[in-house]
């Protein structure tokens, strides 16, 4: 079994008391998390050999992120250490009509003004099976972008496998730049993960007849937005997450996988939230767990989105469950009765 890295951001979150405003707050408690990490904790805990590859000041905070890391089993032999600081993200819970809300404090973190002298690509991927990232990656800085190119070519020359989740955010980057940066770099990329916005927003790709905030979701839409993803850029997979919004409380979930012959749709749970964010991130570590463990197309796709429905009943970033927890919900036990 090959180690398995993921390269991005891991941040401190600071948020209000359950569900309190910002503006009601007065204290804030503190979790690490950040798309690829979350994904390498996930990883972890279903027992692959993950890796997170950063930078991270060398000080008391960037300690804290590692030991975070380290705490669940996640390997941080190939974090940089250097810059100023850890970047920060204020997470507001909503409920019901409210929306939850995110405020970034992340500018000049020492991964967004990292230099690509500082990955040595050809020894991180030495004795790698699959490498992750999310398209947050690149959109923290022009260097970040340039040192993700370097390393998809590098993870290509290795024959190691690739996999993106497009993970478009509006705060970091535009449309029109993050098209352009994603479509170079996705060339070198095996599996595409997207939500039900994002290859709209980075590729111009709509899913026809749906209505995002109606909570109306095509699935032959969604079959036509994954069938264009593969031809476009010769993937092997393209799995597209599928959240139907009834409120911030209440979502449905459920998710497709093409894998440019056949397309899978799993099953649909109705999720009532205590924190979605990692929603997403856990998706793709249960995807990347299913393929890269003999799990047939279907089982991989049940596995993930049973993984993510799960993690939105977790407080934090991490998912924090088991192998036999996730089967367990995949295999149709959604009872949550008590486990005595």
């Amino acid at each position: 079994m090959g180690k398995i890295v993921t390269f991005g951001e891991i941040m401190l979150r600071l948020a209000p008391v359950g569900f309190e405003r910002f503006a009601q707050a007065r204290e804030f408690g503190v979790v690490y998390g950040g798309g690829e990490a979350n994904v390498a904790v996930s990883l972890a805990n279903y027992n692959k050999e993950a890796y997170f590859v950063t930078k991270l000041p060398k000080n008391e905070i960037g300690q804290c992120a590692v030991n975070e890391l380290r705490k669940y089993g996640v390997n941080t032999n190939l974090i940089v250490r250097g810059g100023d600081r850890v970047g920060i993200y204020y997470c507001e819970k909503g409920a019901s009509q409210r929306p939850s809300k995110v405020i970034y404090d992340r500018s000049h973190s020492s991964i967004a003004e990292a230099k690509r002298e500082d990955f040595n690509w050809k020894e991180i991927f030495n004795g790698a099976e699959w490498f992750h990232f999310t398209g947050i990656t690149p959109a923290l800085s022009d260097e970040c972008a340039a040192i993700t190119l370097e390393a998809v070519k590098a993870a290509k020359e290795a024959g190691v496998t690739i996999s993106v989740d497009l993970n478009y955010r509006k705060k970091l980057w535009s449309t029109e730049k993050a098209g352009k940066v994603m479509g170079e770099i996705v060339k070198y990329c095996d599996v595409v993960i997207a939500n039900e916005e994002d290859a709209e927003k980075v590729f111009g790709i709509k899913a026809d007849e749906t209505d995002i905030t109606g909570g109306h979701l095509s699935d032959e839409g969604y079959k036509n937005v994954a069938k264009q993803l593969v031809e476009r850029f010769d993937l092997k997979y393209t799995a597209i997450t599928l959240r139907e919004s009834i409120s911030a409380s209440d979502n449905g979930w459920s998710a497709m996988l093409y894998d440019g012959k056949d397309f899978f749709k799993s099953r649909r749970y109705d999720m009532h939230i205590v924190d979605r964010v990692g929603g997403g991130d856990s998706f793709g570590a249960g995807l990347i767990y299913g393929l890269t463990s003999g799990y047939s197309n279907q089982a991989a796709l049940e596995f993930a989105v049973a993984a993510s429905c799960l993690k939105h009943t977790i407080e934090g970033d991490f998912n924090l469950v088991s192998i036999e927890e996730v089967e367990t919900l995949a295999k149709g036990d959604a009872s949550g009765r008590v486990q005595r």
